[in-house]
């Protein structure tokens, strides 16, 4: 009884711990505590008391006060919270800051001592920044942040009364991807004033071109409704903020290489430049929390207090000179250890964990199914799985007779392309059913046995276009023969129970459609819409209709009403039961109908529907369970090793052995090992060597490409001969990490190349990111448990690392960290060119951070915590962010169209298309170059320093991204060898 009692007390209490919500201030993990002492700061906003004495201004996350005239500031709000841009009320009794506090980014309020702090909006998707009061003090106008398909998001303007409330719109969004932001209210309350991107639209464009101008300032007449732009034009206009008396407005605008704060006066419209020694905005990226930090006016309207360059100042406007207010921080920072652990590069033999395309036989006692490039069956529960044939052309999509005795699947090989053959599983004979070559997907046998229907597609840029001619759905005798064209579009055909009609995929007002037809393409009627289901499965008895939405497999009754239905996991109107766990891939029904069976990873899964389901007849009385429990697949595939032996000599070798550089060497590789390096003199060539001589010639560790986007064939059919794979080897890459690709693809193309079936670098990946914002393919995270679930699937198949990109909340980026923890997997963000939350991830433990920071240069305060992390960088120079993209740099000033080496692997439209007609620019418009400064400046200090190429020109892109960082300073020498050594370390790969 005892017992009994303290099982209920535990399980009381963890029930209790898992209702907890999740603090910010305290997430798991081991933490180390700094103290960073700097007279200086990077990208700090700031404001002045309503009474011109004190100053506040946000430094690494917390909020600092001083006096005006500068000195030691004293701490009024910290902690391992993010809190930025404070602004004092009008009576200067309060301030609002922007504080992820709990959870995401909101508008709070505290006393001017810092007391009294808490929330005045409880946003947990739409977050907020950039309050601003109103001269009343009883309202903050802040910007709203809204995204749709693309996380990039656009911002509106809501007002908020400081004691809560949901808020009141003030202006409207143009589209989800041009931004506005920096609002702020004029001393009359009469308008509210925010800058906005102008351009064109309505997609939001990288490395845009300030000189032409990018945002506007625009203002809101309160009275009236009515919106007028008020300056913009040549080099763009932001951060606007009107002088207490308003007279004047202050605001910055790009001129030429600088940001410039610039004085409007609002009576006659004249502008003039007040002081060019700003630091550089972020008019090229998006930047939600502001363009530019905020400043404030003296409240005698006579000067400008504002952040540049690591310091404050203070510009008198009618002399225009400034002067600095010192200051100094001394803050006490929390890192929270960054995740890293070990992983092997090679081993004898490995387990193919991507299992595609599953097929259950007609009796249920077999499986088939892709791997590795080729279909595979397996008996089960527990037979070998055996290919199905003994071809050299890929296969993909296998389906099952309805008697169980032939295998129908599509065959490709680069020479013919594709087309559908079907085995005889008792003979093993191979029938080509199709002629003509093309590009073919998901063929499925009729339910009497005697067609096979299929799609027919188009091409793509891996597996080519010819022959891509008349796409659509087919079907085709199993005797062969001419095909026939039912419809011009659609993926996904099957016949229905009857064979009379076809079931398909399309589209229909704007979502995913389930549709129906006849055999001959009339009558098309759409059965289910979804917005984010990925597949559709009706049962064969037709009674049920089962799907997957955002990775995970449902059941339902399948209905028809006369009009489309809504099909979503969130649809209440019919009873509906999730069937897996974590996730389900490739969902097939039995033949009776009894069953659902699907794969993860690995593991088969095969479910009874009256097993936990109520609401079918014989049915449990409640669900039960996800299914947790599947068979393991056990494809054990030998790691492809090379025969012989190989010996380089005369060769300059530039070593991994610190500083050293061999002379005249020789390098000794048998199979896949270096196996001796050194001196011509000291290294002994055994007679089965095959020999070259390399002299003249300078060999090099093999580049570590930790962020290449390879781009593998996306519609499940893989080239033999991958040209971005080859372009990469052939200018040195040989192991790429790819922290956003299609989950399918890369890791079964990843496997390829393990087994030897392919030829290319190493790849690892992320698989799909764990997306923010909205698609079929977003992730919602929204406790530990979730995060838990969406790694574990991807770890299921193969994956070590995980991108977490741009979830919005600061608790959902914690929660994934600790699941890496817990799963012993890294964390890759993508940083969104979001200062601000860059910080914030290296003081949350992510493995690293991807892409460039925006803000150039940095100073004592981000070096010195960055430093203090083990927090990797990769600042992808070719695409840097807050500038214009590095590699317009190569195709300005180099002949990129002229490389025969390059056009060897690389298609010529491709190289063409971007190369030959290029716009030119000013050497110093290139701010790729201050980005690679700042990474020195951050790498001197001790941060691993990694090479990402971003897959923008495959293979020669990595050396363009050696040479830059060479631009900012970094050591030939230091750069051939040490973003290897700190690649290897950051992602902890052990060779053995």
């Amino acid at each position: 009884m005892k017992f009994f009692k303290i099982s209920i007390a535990l399980v009381a209490l963890a029930c209790q711990a898992q209702a907890q919500k999740w603090n910010v201030e305290a997430p798991p993990g081991p933490k180390k505590n700094v103290t960073i002492a700097t007279t200086e700061g990077t990208w700090m906003n700031l404001d002045v008391s309503p009474d011109g004495k004190t100053i506040v201004f946000d430094f690494l996350g917390d909020i600092y006060g001083m006096p005006i005239a500068g000195g030691k500031a004293a701490v009024l709000s910290a902690g391992h919270s993010y809190e930025v841009q404070p602004r004092f009320s009008p009576d200067g009794k309060m301030i609002s800051f922007t504080s992820d506090r709990e959870g995401g980014d909101n508008i709070w309020v505290m006393n001017a001592d810092g007391s009294n702090r808490h929330s005045v909006t409880k946003e947990n998707f739409r977050l907020l920044n950039n309050a601003a009061w109103t001269p009343d003090g009883n309202y903050l106008v802040a910007r709203k942040h809204f995204t749709a398909s693309r996380s990039l998001g656009a911002g509106e303007m809501w007002m908020y009364h400081k004691n809560g409330g949901d808020g009141i719109q003030l202006t409207k969004r143009k589209n989800d991807q041009q931004d506005a932001g920096e609002p702020t209210v004029s001393p009359d309350g009469k308008y509210v004033y925010w800058s906005e991107d102008v351009t064109p639209g309505p997609t939001f464009e990288y490395s845009k071109d300030p000189n032409a101008g990018i945002y506007a300032i625009k203002r809101l007449n309160r009275e009236t409704g009515n919106i007028e732009t008020v300056t913009g034009g040549t080099g763009g206009a932001c951060r606007p903020q009107l002088s207490p008396d308003g007279k004047m407005m202050a605001f910055v605008r790009r001129i030429r290489l600088k940001s410039v704060l610039f004085i409007r006066k609002m009576d006659t419209g004249e502008e003039y430049p007040a002081y060019d020694n700003l630091s550089h905005d972020q008019q090229e990226t998006w930047a939600i929390f502001g363009v530019y930090p905020n400043f404030d006016w003296t409240p005698d309207s006579k000067s400008v207090v504002f952040y540049a360059k690591g310091k404050i100042w203070n510009l008198d406007i009618a002399t225009l000179n400034a002067v600095q207010i010192p200051f100094e921080v001394s803050t006490q920072q929390s890192i929270t250890e960054a995740v890293h652990f070990p992983q092997k590069v090679y081993q004898e033999e490995f387990t193919a964990k991507m299992i595609r395309q599953v097929a259950t036989s007609p009796n249920g006692k077999r499986i088939a199914f892709n791997a590795a490039g080729f279909v595979y069956i397996k008996d089960l529960p527990s037979g070998v799985p055996m290919r199905v044939d003994t071809l050299t052309d890929f296969e993909y999509d296998p389906q099952f007779s309805p008697d169980g005795r032939y295998l129908v699947y599509v065959a490709w090989s680069d020479a013919v392309k594709g087309g559908i053959n079907m085995v005889d599983l008792t003979t093993k004979a191979v029938t080509r059913l199709t002629a003509d070559k093309g590009y073919y997907y998901t063929p499925k046998f009729s339910n009497r046995g005697d067609k096979i229907i299929y799609r027919r597609g188009e091409g793509n840029e891996a597996l080519g276009f010819a022959f891509g001619v008349n796409p659509g759905i087919y079907t085709i005798p199993i005797t062969g023969g001419t095909p026939q064209l039912i419809l011009d579009n659609g993926i996904y055909p099957r016949f229905s129970p009857d064979d009379s009609k076809v079931y398909y995929q399309s589209r229909d007002g704007g979502k995913k459609a389930f549709k129906v037809m006849d055999l001959s393409g009339a009558n098309q009627r759409t059965l289910y819409t979804s917005t984010y289901a990925t597949q559709f499965e009706p049962s064969p008895d037709g009674k049920w209709m089962a799907f997957t939405e955002f990775f995970n497999c449902y059941i339902t009754p399948l209905v028809s009403t006369g009009s489309a239905l809504d099909l979503s996991a969130g649809n209440k109107s019919i009873p509906l039961t999730k069937l897996t766990k974590d996730a389900g891939t490739f969902l097939h029904w039995s033949k009776d109908s009894q069953r659902l069976n699907w794969s993860l990873g690995p593991k088969y899964y095969s479910r009874e529907i009256k097993n936990g389901i109520p609401f079918i007849e014989g049915g449990a009385d409640k669900p039960s369970t996800a299914d947790t429990a599947g068979i393991e697949i056990g494809l054990k595939l030998k790691t492809d090793v090379p025969e012989g032996m190989i010996a380089f000599t005369n060769a300059n070798i530039i070593t991994m052995h610190g500083d050293d550089v061999i002379e005249k060497g020789t390098i000794l590789v048998e199979k896949n090992m270096i196996v001796a390096i050194g001196k011509v003199a000291d290294v002994q060539i055994p007679a089965e060597a095959k020999v070259y001589d390399v002299n003249g010639k300078t060999i090099m560790p093999g580049i570590i490409d930790v962020h290449a986007h390879l781009r593998p064939s996306p519609d499940g059919v893989s080239p033999q001969q991958d040209w971005s794979y080859f372009a990469n080897l052939s200018y040195g890459v040989t192991t790429a990490h790819d922290p956003s690709s299609n989950t399918e693809m890369v890791f079964s193309q990843s496997e390829m190349l393990k087994a030897g079936r392919m030829v290319g670098p190493r790849v690892y990946s992320t698989g799909n990111i764990l997306y923010g914002a909205d698609g079929d393919f977003k992730v919602v995270i929204n406790s530990l448990d979730d995060a838990l679930s969406h790694l574990r699937r991807l770890k299921a198949v193969g994956a070590f690392s995980v991108k977490s990109y741009n979830q919005p909340r600061r608790e959902q980026r914690q929660q994934i960290i600790e699941a890496a923890r817990q799963l012993g997997m890294e964390v890759v963000p993508e940083g969104g060119s979001t200062f601000f939350t860059n910080m914030n991830m290296i003081l949350d433990g992510h493995t690293g951070i991807e892409h460039s920071i925006p803000v150039t240069p940095v100073y004592k305060d981000v070096i010195s915590l960055w430093n203090n992390s083990k927090t990797a960088y990769t600042p992808t120079l070719i695409v840097s962010y807050g500038t214009q993209f590095g590699e317009n740099y190569w195709y300005e000033r180099t002949d990129v169209w002229k490389d025969e080496h390059l056009l060897n692997f690389t298609p010529r439209s491709i190289v063409d298309a971007r190369a030959r007609r290029v716009p030119k620019s000013e050497y110093g418009e290139y701010g790729h170059v201050d980005v690679s400064k700042a990474a020195k400046a951050i790498a001197d200090g001790g941060t691993k320093i990694q090479l990402g190429a971003h897959g923008q020109l495959q293979g020669l892109g990595a050396h363009w991204e050696l040479w830059m960082l060479e631009q900012g300073g970094m050591s030939p020498y230091r750069l051939s060898v040490q973003l290897q050594l700190t690649a290897l370390l950051t992602l902890v790969w052990i060779k053995r």
